[in-house]
């Protein structure tokens, strides 16, 4: 069973879509459950000054995609590298053991985004 905090995520999903013009993104794909999730990030000063998410996949997907833009927006990209899973999934209040994968996908995520911005730039 989700929380009233995934479901909310799920349903009302916050910064979905592209960042026009982005600094970096990156696509993580969980071969075994064919979860997708995109994330596009455009920053500035060192800070995050917009992050947008697409997910294909499962409720607790879409809702960690949505919770981690939320989390590290205006943050600064060092800030955005100390946040863990766990405080991930706290604040989508827990996720089912069969949907904890969705937590390492957007921690994936945020690691490989962030990574691409320290390349590129």
């Amino acid at each position: 069973m989700y929380s009233a905090q995934v479901l909310d995520h799920f349903e009302h999903p916050r910064n979905a879509g592209t960042v026009a013009e982005a600094d970096a993104s990156a696509r993580i794909e969980n071969p075994a459950c064919g979860d997708i999730l995109e994330l596009t990030i455009k920053v500035s000063d060192g800070r995050i000054e917009e992050i947008r998410f697409k997910a294909k996949g499962c409720v607790a997907a879409m809702a960690c995609g949505s919770a981690l833009t939320e989390l590290v927006r205006g943050k600064t990209v060092d800030e955005a590298r100390k946040l863990s899973r766990e405080e991930l999934v706290r604040v989508v209040g827990g996720l089912p053991a069969a949907s904890s994968h969705a937590g390492h996908l957007a921690m994936d995520a945020l690691g490989a985004v962030l990574g691409k911005l320290a390349r590129d730039h």
